[in-house]
């Protein structure tokens, strides 16, 4: 066989290529595409071009397609249910870019996860949707914190052991940092961690115990005010990702109120029935009656951005990288809870609530599902 000494053309080249290229004009608009996407839409190129991408593709996440309305910006979404019209629903991933010199003009590629893995009841609901960041440089990242759990071994050796308490932090802490990072390099896949029965108090003063040793080296926050109801038995959840998601949300309410007069950061535990999530292990309802609530009286998250707070790379912070959020939903719904945030306008103030299952609940209805031998 004659192998060819001629470089393809970038026309040949696309044919080729088993994923769907959209070539798109200013306005969304469809100006050509490759063969892959004329099978994806089952349409010829003749009679999509001309056409509006959401003419033909429905995306089932309006703010998806505000982020493809910015041209200059590239955006990649991974697992979201779109319409293809006339051939129904599809779960994808999507990756666009904007074409180099030629402003308004953009290339996008499809993928189509529908044809290997069928859609479930939840499967790429805009809140499963998980917008690629930079990887984390774990490498990089774990070497020092070896070093400085090492540091604190020989620390304690050396300090009373009134002081041992701060490191024995600092080797928990980072042993917690380690293991976050390593949950991190997951963040695309859908498998969540393991969970365990909890104790939400012990997890919230060990949140507060990190915070308070963090301001002997920063201006100091507000006090954070405790309303923890004795009561509440055991969540569902992951010991760590609680630990992280209360020192996220706790660490955000203490900027926040910094600077207000008579700055007041509360977290508060209760119960709160009335929220039901539907459970894949059952196939009925799960009850969410634990809140988790973290409020301050500071001036609130800008009101054009309250409702995008939870996706990546939305921050408000000069320094900030906008994952904190994100990160802490991802965290919530791995344990089969829900986050939310509210702006009270009225008393200014600021409420994020997380809401749990019941350890005790869960089980239970692990237990009823399974089938006994006759």
């Amino acid at each position: 066989m004659t192998v060819a000494t001629t470089v393809p053309t970038a026309n040949r080249q696309l044919a080729s290529l088993p994923h769907a290229v959209v070539l798109l004009e200013p306005g969304l608009t469809i100006a050509s595409a490759n063969p892959a996407a004329e099978q994806f839409f089952g349409q010829s190129l003749r009679r999509i071009a001309g056409q509006k991408l959401v003419d033909v593709l429905s995306l089932s996440d309006p703010r998806l397609l505000e982020r493809l309305n910015d041209f200059e910006t590239p955006v990649s979404a991974r697992e979201i249910v779109v319409a293809v019209k006339g051939r129904g629903p599809r779960r994808i991933d999507i990756n666009v870019a904007p074409v180099a010199d030629t402003p308004g003009w953009q290339i996008l590629t499809i993928q189509d996860a529908s044809a290997s893995d069928a859609l479930g009841d939840d499967a790429g609901g805009p809140d499963n949707a998980v917008l690629r960041g930079p990887e984390i440089m774990a490498h990089e990242i774990k070497n020092p914190l070896a070093g400085i759990r090492g540091a604190a071994q020989l620390l304690a050796r050396r300090i009373d052991e009134r002081d041992r308490a701060l490191t024995d932090l600092i080797t928990s802490e980072v042993d917690r940092i380690a293991t976050l990072i390593d949950q991190m390099q997951k963040l695309s896949r859908r498998t969540a961690p393991p969970v365990e029965p909890c104790n939400l108090h012990e997890a919230a003063r060990r949140a507060i115990d990190v915070l308070n040793a963090a301001d002997a080296t920063r201006p100091r926050g507000p006090r954070i005010e405790e309303e923890f109801d004795p009561s509440l038995p055991a969540v569902l959840g992951s010991p760590d990702g609680l630990v992280q998601i209360m020192i996220n949300l706790l660490s955000n309410a203490c900027e926040a109120s910094q600077g207000s007069p008579g700055g007041r950061v509360v977290i508060r535990t209760r119960f709160a029935s009335g929220l039901q999530l539907h459970s894949s292990v059952s196939g009925k309802p799960l009850r969410l009656p634990v809140e988790l609530r973290v409020s301050d009286n500071g001036p609130g998250v800008d009101p054009a951005m309250r409702e995008h707070i939870f996706e990546p790379f939305v921050t408000t912070k000069k320094t900030g990288q906008g994952l904190g959020l994100p990160l802490v939903r991802k965290l919530v719904r791995d344990m089969n809870g829900r986050i939310s945030h509210e702006r009270d306008e009225g008393t200014g103030w600021t409420h994020f609530r997380v809401h749990l299952p019941l350890a005790r609940e869960m089980r239970s209805r692990v237990t009823r599902t399974k089938k006994v031998p006759a």
